[in-house]
């Protein structure tokens, strides 16, 4: 293999087991290798210290084991510890939901691989080269974890950003079962690349071909359950709220009415059929609104709303993005502080990785400063078990809410 060598002292971030090399790090490379390809790390010494996937840019190499862990059939034996780390948090085979995140990257020491499992179909994203180059494998491994309870394989790692260098990058499934196609109809349901899903008794369209991300957003399954909780009785406003994963839960939990907003035409038609799949036309408690977010708070009434969810996309995906990211968090929880009536509840996260958690909660403080409103914390929120933080790696907790009460 090609041999990293690292400048002196640069070594102690490995002997902690951070699963990355940054290229300020690197103090020689012996050979000559492309993206993706595994390679060996060692100090300036020449102690081994690792091997993982080398990538061109900040992130020089991603590490897949520490010393001797070099397991025989490296793909098998850790999409097994994943299967095994989902099964003991009571998700595999579990009555409340057929959907979960099986690799959380760098949490299941695979980093820059995510896989979502949908009722059956596996959704792979690779947000690194090496990853991606290891697709068929990772396909041929899920087919064998799974056997008959996997009907297709896709992958979904386009427009990530390692791939500006991959030419003619097409999405498409790695493998599909002969005797279910996946994207079959379900009395009239669904279309191609879809498949329902279900969820604390709650039922969602998955659109993986077309939907952001692998294309539900697996990492709020526990906090829509606790908006479920708050929602009796209450009018909900739902901002961002893609296919309507709040929205749906809020109605289940006995809302008076919800209003659902986000700037996708796409999003909200899919929202609109989860509402029809799960109420009927009858329930007309519903309202949808394609517009912008923070042009929805300033047009509406103040108080006219209860419980008000703001889940926005990432603000922030590098560092150099931080203040305006913190900026725009001020903003937009100003506006919901100051429109929500009073006793009012506001769910309000964070899924930027650069913003940590006290940040976050500080840009909170600020709008709440601003307002001149008695404000509390009810709770902290952050991502579920199936996407686990490496206890070596702390910048994986990305999922950052709280439950605020506003007098």
């Amino acid at each position: 293999m090609v041999k990293i060598i690292l400048k002196k002292g640069r070594d102690e971030s490995l002997k902690r087991f951070h699963p990355w090399v940054f290229s300020g790090a690197v103090q020689e490379i012996k050979g000559q290798p492309e993206e993706g390809e595994v390679v060996e790390v060692y100090s300036r010494e020449g102690v081994f210290l690792a091997y993982g996937h080398y990538q061109i840019g900040s992130i020089s190499v991603r590490v897949l084991g520490f010393g001797d862990d070099r397991p025989a059939d490296f793909w098998r034996s850790r999409l097994e510890a994943a299967y095994s780390l989902r099964k003991a948090v009571g998700l595999t085979d579990s009555d409340d939901t057929d959907a979960y995140r099986l690799v959380h990257g760098e949490g299941d020491n695979l980093p820059g691989l995510v896989v979502d499992y949908y009722n059956g179909t596996a959704v792979i994203q690779a947000h690194s080269v090496g990853m991606y180059r290891s697709r068929e494998r990772i396909a041929s491994a899920l087919r064998n974890l799974y056997g008959n309870n996997l009907v297709a394989v896709y992958d979904k790692s386009s427009g990530t950003a390692p791939f500006k260098a991959i030419e003619n990058l097409n999405d498409g499934y790695l493998w599909q079962s002969s005797a279910v196609s996946a994207g079959d109809s379900c009395d009239g349901v669904l279309k191609k690349g879809e498949t329902v899903i279900s969820e604390h008794g709650n039922r969602f369209i998955v659109d993986w071909e077309n939907g952001q991300k692998t294309g539900f957003f697996l990492d709020q399954r526990e906090n829509r359950e606790l908006v479920k909780k708050y929602s009796s009785g209450r009018r909900v406003l739902n901002l961002f709220c893609y296919t309507g994963g709040f929205s749906i839960y809020a109605l289940s939990g006995g809302a008076v009415s919800v209003d659902s907003v986000d700037s996708s035409r796409k999003a909200v038609d899919l929202l609109e059929r989860n509402i029809l799949l799960n109420f009927g036309p009858e329930d007309h408690r519903h309202s949808s609104y394609c517009e912008d977010a923070i042009d929805f708070m300033k047009n509406s009434e103040s108080g006219k709303y209860d419980l008000i969810v703001v889940d926005p996309p990432a603000f922030a995906k590098h560092r150099g993005a931080l203040d305006t990211a913190l900026k725009a968090y001020r903003r937009l929880n100003e506006a919901a502080i100051e429109k929500v009536a009073s006793g009012g509840i506001i769910f309000t996260y964070s899924c930027s990785q650069v913003v940590d958690r006290n940040a976050f909660a500080l840009a909170v403080f600020s709008a709440a400063a601003k307002c001149g409103r008695k404000v509390r914390i009810l709770q902290r929120l952050m991502q579920p078990a199936d996407h686990p933080v490496n206890i070596y790696h702390p910048e994986g907790e990305y999922l950052k809410g709280l439950v605020i009460y506003v007098e």
